[in-house]
């Protein structure tokens, strides 16, 4: 029999969502959110034009480290329940229950599906840090994990470690919860698309109300600046990579035509559709990555596997001293790299968590974390150990510009000094931009796709020019930091980001409550008919 429950009414709930919607020009927008969401987004952008970008951003950043620093046991803390979450459902009975009931059936195949997660999650970052991070880590490149010795053996295996660490299980676990908590409740429970309906088990009918209307619109703000600073970031790294394979000036005009052009492309995969748009190009993302992946693997057989087993051990031995905040004396580098990164994964949580809930129902929520855990981290850890690990071997033998220099002096470069060590670097870094503005399409296209379903009450089909809107807005908040401050207006929307994730983990944590006693109501509703029908 099905796990569906009656314990929450989908028509109470379906009048309370819909009669704050209002449709006007051809568009179903939630009236709250929208306009708040909308009229927040524009009141950040003018305060940037009135102040000196510098100045904003020297201010947000003291907000910023000291959320970090002072909340670090926060983000630590919280990384590590939600994996303990995590392993502990897809281990328990509940791992048996489908999203969306008994006979739901899946929308996309394992492959398509597992492509289009990857691609929202974390495909762009592993491009742009892949060769920084481990790096980074190996020169002492603002600190190094546990303050190991860097240019050195075991600096090696912790760098490697340490990369593996922030882009592994903890990562995949805060993106994997908030995902399972969002499809839960909308396929079992009937509820809409948004952040809201994870706690009506604990607020009932008040997330309807203005805290509902709360959590909303701060999932759409961070979801917006998100998007926002990853386009302007990997417009940066794009147009580094143009410049510095063709010999174009890497100018403000350059980073705005590239962001132009994935807009345009976003904009023509949105109104193809799911299946032709974003599935489609992100199994395109994963063919060129893997393709991409492997030639270099064979280019440098001994050296990608020896920083493989490298990387893993260095994962396993530390990975509990990394996982904890007390005691830490290299607090530098943990507050600029791990709980930075926690801080970022729980910040495009709900832009993962609701694109990723939208394309999984009919899997066991086993299957789901399972793939949403493993499959990603076994992809992130040949990544980074692959380009790390040859990375650190040029700096290691003198070889190429990051031999030359010992490190990184660019991040945005890093990934093309070490290809340009290949005679056919060249060829390798233009396969690399392409890669990245590919990556960069569909996570603007996926982002639009979440940020019009959340401004609409959680609806799943809505009119394709809203999502056209929508990724137009956050292309056009991505020129506009670029245009008014450079990097400096991108940072400061990062950072912003950054602090909102301090509250947001906490939401996670509470979310991740309210979805065990949603699935206890329904497990224990379960056996009651199976008694009865006995």
């Amino acid at each position: 029999m099905g796990y569906k429950s009656t314990k929450y009414s989908i028509d109470s709930t379906d009048y309370q969502v819909g009669q704050d919607n209002v449709t006007k020009w051809g568009m179903d927008v939630h009236n709250t959110v929208f306009t708040a969401s909308a009229g927040l987004s524009i009141l950040f952008i003018v305060t940037l034009l009135l102040l000196s970008p510098a100045d904003a951003k020297a201010a947000i950043d003291a907000v910023k480290g000291a959320a970090l620093s002072k909340f670090d046991f926060v983000f630590m803390w919280g990384a590590n329940i939600l994996l303990i979450f995590a392993l502990g459902i897809a281990f328990s009975p509940l791992g048996k229950i489908r999203l969306g009931g008994d006979d739901a059936k899946t929308e996309f195949s394992t492959l398509s599906w597992l492509s289009m997660l990857f691609a929202a999650g974390m495909g762009i970052g592993l491009i742009f840090w892949g060769v920084a991070e481990p790096t980074a880590f190996f020169t002492n490149w603002f600190g190094t994990p546990l303050n190991v010795e860097p240019f050195t053996a075991e600096g090696r295996e912790l760098a490697l470690g340490s990369a593996v660490f922030h882009w592994g299980f903890h990562a995949w676990a805060i993106y994997g919860m908030t995902a399972l908590c969002l499809a839960y409740f909308v396929y079992n429970k009937g509820l809409p698309l948004s952040m809201r309906s994870v706690f009506y088990p604990l607020l009932g009918d008040r997330v309807w109300g203005r805290i509902g209307d709360a959590i909303d619109v701060m999932a759409v703000l961070v979801i917006l600046f998100g998007l926002a600073t990853s386009l302007g970031l990997g417009g940066s790294q794009a147009a580094s990579g143009i410049s510095h394979v063709f010999g174009l000036d890497n100018s403000l005009f350059l980073q705005l035509l590239i962001i132009l052009t994935i807009m345009g492309l976003a904009i023509v995969s949105v109104v193809r559709g799911m299946d032709s748009g974003v599935k489609a190009l992100s199994n395109l993302n994963m063919v060129i990555a893997f393709l991409f992946l492997g030639f270099l693997a064979v280019l440098n057989f001994t050296t990608v596997f020896d920083s493989l087993f490298t990387g893993i051990t260095g994962y396993v031995k530390n990975i509990l001293p990394l996982s904890q905040s007390a005691g830490r004396e290299d607090s530098t580098w943990l507050h600029g790299w791990t709980v930075f990164y926690w801080a970022w994964w729980v910040a495009y949580a709900p832009f993962f968590g609701i694109f990723v809930a939208r394309i999984s129902k009919g899997r066991t929520i086993r299957e789901f974390l399972f793939c949403v855990l493993v499959i990603p981290t076994i992809v992130t850890t040949l990544w980074m150990c692959f380009f790390g690990g040859i990375a650190i071997d040029q700096i290691m033998n003198n070889v190429g510009l990051l031999g030359a220099e010992q490190g990184i002096s660019d991040v945005s470069l890093s990934l093309f000094y070490m290809l340009d060590a290949y005679s056919i670097g060249n060829i390798l870094s233009v396969i690399a931009v392409a890669l990245i503005v590919v990556f960069f399409v569909t996570t603007l296209d996926s982002g639009s796709i979440v940020v019009d379903s959340m401004t609409a009450g959680g609806k799943l089909e809505l009119p394709i020019k809203q999502k056209v809107i929508w990724a137009v807005i956050s292309a056009t908040i991505a020129m506009v930091m670029l245009w008014i401050g450079g990097t400096d207006s991108i940072q400061a929307l990062q950072s912003v980001t950054i602090i909102a994730a301090l509250p947001f983990t906490i939401i996670l944590v509470i979310g991740c409550f309210s979805l065990l006693k949603g699935m206890l109501t329904e497990v224990e509703g379960n056996s009651t008919q199976e008694t009865v029908a006995k």
